[in-house]
């Protein structure tokens, strides 16, 4: 059988002893910070090693929260690292602020302004019919031009014989009608 965890039984902890724990953690951090700066505990207040819920003590502690710095891990609160990559932000008030000196554009916003100036060139010169797209297109509405107006000449012919048979059958009725 396998040693799974699903079948074991839960445990829960109380709100109670999570506290107690918390608070212990923090007197433990409180007390290592003052051994660093005092040297010995002879000269501060005497150590609490345990603590009791009472209110009075509960009022002390969160006064002590506020107060209280995270433990830092390893060598980290010993060596301060400036990290040259990392610019801290600085708030600049109105008055610092120049709006009419000219503001450097982003690569980006470069690239941006540049693409519709293309863009602006290309379709002027495509209006003008100079480029190779135009031209085509200019050649092929010729093309398309010269078939209408062929096929309009010979709907043109097409109603005037139409016309002539229709007049040349009426000629016929009425002289035959005359006779």
């Amino acid at each position: 059988r396998k040693g799974g965890h699903k079948g074991r039984a839960r445990q829960y902890t109380s709100p109670e002893e999570i506290d107690a724990q918390l608070q212990a953690e923090k007197q433990k951090a409180k007390e290592e910070e003052e051994a660093e700066e005092g040297g010995d505990g002879a000269t501060g207040e005497p150590k609490k090693k345990e603590k009791s819920l009472d209110s009075d003590e509960s009022e002390e502690e969160e006064e002590d929260d506020e107060d209280y710095q995270p433990k830092h891990k390893g060598v980290e609160g010993m060596i301060d690292i400036e990290n040259p990559n990392r610019v801290a932000q600085t708030a600049k008030k109105v008055t610092q602020i120049d709006m009419e000196s000219p503001r450097e554009l982003s690569r980006r916003e470069r690239e941006e302004i540049e693409k519709q100036k293309a863009k602006e060139r290309y379709m002027k010169m495509h209006l003008a019919g100079k480029t190779e797209q135009a031209k085509a297109d200019l050649a092929r509405l010729a093309i398309i031009r010269k078939q209408r107006e062929e096929a309009a000449k010979k709907k043109e012919e097409e109603r005037k014989a139409k016309d002539e048979a229709s007049s040349a059958g009426k000629r016929l009725q009425s002289l035959s009608l005359n006779k």
